[in-house]
This record gives structure tokens, C-alpha cells and sequence, in this order.
């Protein structure tokens, strides 16, 4: 419990604070976020991507009057159900008539307020740093009555911006091994990162869950990291960790995704079950991550390479899968159900390899029907046309400028 001229204190604290605040690049999300009228704007995103920056910018170029409230201030900790009322005098003492809220799903019983201030007809920015914001939490009191967006590390074109750096070879090299986390970007101090995997696991997965088991959910995690783009099943992990039960793997799994550490992608099938039973590859959520937390003795800058190829098609779909049969293509796209593109990534292209890769991105070419496939690499282009289908190879310099 909280009192009120304790929340009035807090709240201009946050203000003041936010005036020092470096307005930060300009995120390209800004652009896209729609205007608010009687949806709740919803943005998701792992901890640190610069979700609260954005609300910074959304705030300093359309919402100027806006009340701000992150509610995961020390001073908040106390903050019960109950004390909205107590948030309620105080937001009507304001006069605002938008508000912001960071991180509110800390609180329970959170979106029956937001639905309560919806009804009021205030406009409502949300952000949070896990994904069952946009699910199970959202399945009740705010059906719709949200739109939802999700915010990423840096892209390679934000990269670029920061950096002040001309996309080449050269910038993907340095996009590859950085990744795109801001306060990393900025500062180049790995402690950052491995920071930020522990806070992650600890703060949005263990205490948000009540997971018991901390080492063997970070022992899981640091290993699905260190085998990114590699297939997995529940039952090997459950045997190399020894967790007790495939549901309690299950769980620790969908842990890592909602909070967005992790990302895993099934197989293609038209069938449900397919899907659940064949193994699934997995992503980290940034290559600059992945070389700070990897215990892999070896670079294995193939893997990486596509895991950042899988980042810059997840910015946009949704609906990711991987493509295997006789051969394999890396990523079949699909957007509301119908097929995008098939993409191939090869860091690069030889004689060894490139029947391989053809066979794989034509073979999905063939089943879906579609004459044009891509093959994306470090730094070649070329174009190859077999079995009456024809595949572009792009570097992914020129891939990841496009949307």
C-alpha cells in the first residue's frame, strides 16, 4: 500500500528525471505507432530494447501533456491492487488526459484499470517486457480495446544511423558481432549484456513465475544460446538437464520466449500436431548477446549469421517457420496465412555448398508453388535459375535495408 501524496511525490520525481534523459535515436517504431482514440496502445519488447525511450519520444513529439508512471521505481514495490484508487485522484488532480505507463503489468489486476480509464475516455500507452502481455493477459478485460506492437534492439538500418556507418560488408560485420541492444551499442561494455541475461532471467522469469529451479533454467537458457539455429526437442533438454517433468520443460521454454530472450521456430506443416511434435530451431534475441553469454569454444559465425537473418524477418512476420523434406530452406514466411517468400541464408556460398542451398530454397519453391526464392550471403550477389525457378543471392547488407 502506497499513500497518495507518496504517489504525487513519485510521479513528479519521474518527470523531473525524464527532462535529463538523452532523447535517443529515433526509433523507426515511432513512426509507426498509431494515434491513440479508444484502444489502449500496447508495446512489448525485452527488457532494455528502449521501450521506455520510446515512450520518451512518443511523449516529446505527440503527447506533450501526458502523465508518466514507470512502475518498476524502487519506491513502487509496495503498490497493491487496491491503490489505484489512490493513482486515480492524483491522475484527475493532473488534469492529463494521456497516460503512460511502463512496465504496469507488474501490478495485478492491472488491466481492469486500464480498461476502467479506457471507459473514461483517457488516452492509454502500456508498455512491458514480456509477450503474454499479448495474450493471456490481455484475453479478458481488453478485448478489443488494444492495438499491440512490438519493439526489437536496433535494427541494421537504426545500426547504421547510430553508428553514422555506410551499409556495406564492413557495418554488417560490426551489426553481426554488437548486435543491436542501445545501452550496448553506446557503450561497448559486455558487462551490459551479461547483465542483462541474468536480470532477464531472474526478474521476468523466476520471480515473475515463482520458478524454484533458478540454476537449471539459466543452465538452459545459456545453452539454447550457445546452439542457436540448431533443432531441439523437449525431451533431449529435459534428459541433458534432468528437470524433472516435459511439462515443467515446456513451461521453463515458453518462460524464455515470453520474455523474449528466445525465439523458436517449428517445422512447416500444414498439420497442427506436425508442428508440435517435430523439433523446433531456436534464436537468440541478439547476435551481440550471443557472443557474450556463448560458452561454444568455437565461432561459428554460420549460425550467428542467420540467427541475424531470422531477427530482421521477425521485425516484420510473425509466422516463421523452417522448410525441411528432402532438403531444407532456413525460413518460409508467411503473413496472415498466406506465403511470403523463401529465404536461404549461406554466410558463404562455394562449391561445397551450393547445390545444397539450391536444392533447399527450390525444394520449397516447388511445394508452395512460387518461381522466386532468395539465397541471402555475407557479401555476394548472384542469380541462379534451376528447375524453372529462379533464385537472387543478395548480401545481407543490401537484405536487411528492406522490410
Amino acid at each position: 500500500m502506497i499513500v497518495e501524496t507518496a504517489l504525487s511525490e513519485i510521479i513528479q520525481s519521474q518527470k523531473e528525471r525524464m527532462k535529463e534523459w538523452d532523447v535517443g535515436l529515433k526509433r523507426t517504431a515511432l513512426n509507426e505507432l498509431p494515434n491513440l482514440a479508444a484502444h489502449a496502445l500496447i508495446v512489448t519488447g525485452i527488457r532494455r530494447s528502449g521501450k521506455s525511450t520510446l515512450l520518451f519520444q512518443l511523449l516529446r513529439n505527440r503527447y506533450k501533456d501526458s502523465l508518466f508512471l514507470n512502475f518498476e521505481d524502487p519506491r513502487l514495490y509496495e503498490f497493491e491492487p487496491n491503490d489505484f484508487i489512490r493513482l486515480d485522484a492524483v491522475i484527475k488532480q493532473s488534469g492529463h488526459r494521456v497516460l503512460m505507463f511502463d512496465e504496469i503489468q507488474t501490478i495485478p489486476r492491472w488491466e481492469s484499470y486500464v480498461r476502467q480509464k479506457l471507459d473514461e475516455r483517457y488516452k492509454v500507452v502500456i508498455t512491458g517486457s514480456n509477450a503474454s502481455l499479448l495474450s493471456r493477459e490481455l484475453g479478458t478485460k481488453l478485448t478489443g480495446r488494444h492495438i499491440s506492437t512490438e519493439l526489437f534492439p536496433f535494427s541494421y538500418m537504426e545500426f547504421l544511423t547510430f553508428r553514422k556507418l555506410e551499409a556495406n560488408e564492413q557495418s554488417m560485420g560490426r551489426y553481426l558481432e554488437e548486435g543491436g541492444f542501445p545501452e550496448y551499442v553506446k557503450e561497448g561494455e559486455t558487462r551490459v549484456l551479461a547483465q542483462l541475461f541474468d536480470d532477464i532471467i531472474l526478474r521476468d522469469i523466476v520471480v515473475r513465475y515463482g520458478v524454484r529451479d533458478v540454476k537449471s533454467i539459466q543452465r538452459l537458457a545459456q545453452y539454447l544460446v550457445t546452439n542457436i539455429g540448431k533443432l531441439i526437442t523437449a525431451n533431449r533438454l529435459k534428459s541433458l538437464f534432468n528437470i524433472g517433468s516435459g511439462s515443467t520443460l515446456n513451461e521453463y521454454l515458453a518462460h524464455l520466449e515470453h520474455a523474449y530472450l528466445l525465439h523458436f521456430i517449428p517445422k512447416f506443416s500444414y498439420s497442427q500436431r506436425a508442428q508440435l511434435i517435430n523439433p523446433r530451431k531456436v534464436y537468440s534475441i541478439d547476435t551481440g548477446m550471443v557472443n557474450v553469454v556463448s560458452t561454444a569454444f568455437t565461432e561459428d559465425q554460420g549460425r550467428k549469421f542467420e540467427n541475424l537473418i531470422y531477427l530482421h524477418l521477425r521485425r516484420s512476420y510473425v509466422e516463421i517457420y523452417y522448410f525441411s523434406e528432402r532438403s531444407e530452406c532456413d525460413f518460409v514466411v508467411f503473413k496472415r496465412g498466406t506465403f511470403q517468400q523463401a529465404i536461404q541464408v549461406c554466410y558463404q556460398l562455394n562449391q561445397d555448398n551450393l547445390d545444397r542451398e539450391l536444392n533447399g530454397v527450390i525444394e520449397a519453391l516447388e511445394f508452395f508453388g512460387v518461381d522466386n526464392g532468395i539465397i541471402v550471403t555475407m557479401n555476394q550477389t548472384d542469380r541462379f535459375e534451376k528447375r524453372g525457378k529462379t533464385i537472387n543471392v543478395l548480401p545481407a547488407y543490401q537484405f536487411c535495408l528492406k522490410a
